[in-house]
């Protein structure tokens, strides 16, 4: 063999796995795209359950509570095992999970079953978004903010077109339509059962099969109480992240409604811009953190939306839509940047950290969405704006963290 044929053997091998690697990204965006529209149906219905089981927004807040602390609880648990024992098969389960769920929630007849649905929803999501990060980290070649970015706007993507789809089919037909998403979760499965396959032919899952006892933890060069300290910036800020977010995503309808006197389906667009800017936000947020690092992102994610949070609760309708796009670009864009800083923060427990991060941001969007639907009757739904125009300082915190990348050109 020539050398010119010997050095090309490589090379194809490696355009090779780069495409299947990048095939693995997408697949991975697709499923998180189908998963998050469908589990986006369950508070884009809310109108519609309010309606029919004369529910106040104290009871709305509890169900976005129920989907949201199932995935919460259970998924750093699910990360803390799967960082020991990997499960590549149980992507298509959760999946499963999630269906069963939406299945139950389209001929649920009371408000515990509708409780129920949404939790079975909550804990397919508690499985699915660790083990899939794991998977989009291992697919990433380096370029963790890009994959992870990838992998989000699939799903900050179908959070968007969930409440349009409701929108033109949920609102016009009934409750019961939801089944008709199950089609979305059966598509998903056999994706993910590819993707599984892949997973559990990595050389990393090989090498694992090969070894009697558990991989060695790999060690921070930061010393615990670093970590720690930096650990609790973090679940901070996706604190003041995910509570303001949440505010947007489960009364933004309402607040239109009653502020504006729009009709559901036109509050429902408004709130399909609103997504759309997230799931930009969330796709540009990784390769510009990839580029420049991780903390100047965070630092301009959070503190950046401070402004146009503060005015939003005072603009007439058309610049609540124009401030509502610049919150959701900016906010989104701090998620992979926060997923990646942390799991650098704690090398090797990738598992772990997509699980607290995850489940953070979904228990403290159900404790935020909870709180405000009481503040909501207890006061009225423009005050949770006024209230929640102030949570974007917290970015402040951002300075304290500490600086574990590298100069840029060593990047």
């Amino acid at each position: 063999m020539s050398e010119n044929t010997a050095t090309s053997v490589p090379l194809a091998r490696s355009a090779a796995d780069s495409n299947t690697t990048f095939a693995i990204l997408i697949s991975l965006s697709v499923c998180h795209l189908l998963n998050d529209m469908n589990q986006s149906l369950v508070p884009a219905i809310y109108p519609i359950l309010k309606a029919s089981y004369q529910l106040d927004f104290g009871q709305i807040g509890l169900i976005t509570l129920a989907f949201q602390l199932t995935a919460s609880l259970l998924q750093p648990v699910v990360g803390m095992v799967t960082d020991r024992h990997p499960q590549p098969f149980s992507l298509p389960v959760a999946m499963c999970c999630s269906l069963v769920g939406l299945l139950m929630l389209a001929v649920a007849t009371s408000y515990p079953m509708i409780l129920f649905s949404a939790a079975l929803v909550g804990i397919g999501s508690s499985v699915f978004h660790p083990e899939s990060s794991r998977v989009a980290r291992m697919a990433s070649g380096g370029r963790y903010g890009f994959a992870q970015s990838l992998f989000q706007v699939g799903g900050s993507t179908g959070s968007a077109i969930g409440p349009l789809l409701a929108a033109f089919i949920v609102v016009p037909r009934g409750q019961t339509s939801i089944a008709w998403f199950s089609a979305a979760a059966l598509l998903a499965m056999v994706l993910l059962a590819n993707v599984s396959l892949w997973y559990s032919r990595h050389p990393a899952m090989a090498a694992r099969r090969g070894r009697r006892s558990p991989p060695a933890a790999v060690v921070s060069p930061l010393p615990r109480r670093t970590v720690i300290g930096a650990m609790c910036i973090l679940l901070v800020l996706l604190f003041s992240k995910n509570v303001y977010t949440s505010s947007l995503s489960s009364y933004y309808t309402f607040y239109l409604i009653q502020k504006f006197h729009l009709t559901v389906q036109d509050a429902q667009i408004h709130l399909f811009v609103f997504l759309g800017s997230v799931a930009l936000g969330t796709f540009a947020g990784g390769p510009i953190s990839d580029r420049f690092g991780r903390k100047p992102v965070i630092w301009f994610s959070i503190l950046g939306a401070f402004p146009f949070a503060l005015m939003l609760p005072y603009a007439n309708l058309m610049w609540t839509g124009v401030l509502s796009v610049a919150i959701g670009l900016i906010l989104a864009s701090a998620f992979s940047a926060i997923l990646v800083y942390a799991q650098e923060l704690m090398p090797g427990r990738v598992g772990t950290v997509a699980g607290m991060v995850f489940g953070f941001s979904f228990g403290l969007g159900g404790l935020g969405a909870a709180a405000l639907g009481r503040i909501a009757d207890m006061t009225s739904i423009e005050t949770v704006y006024q209230v929640c125009s102030f949570l974007p300082v917290i970015g402040l915190l951002t300075a304290l963290l500490p600086n574990i990348e590298k100069p840029r050109g060593q990047r």
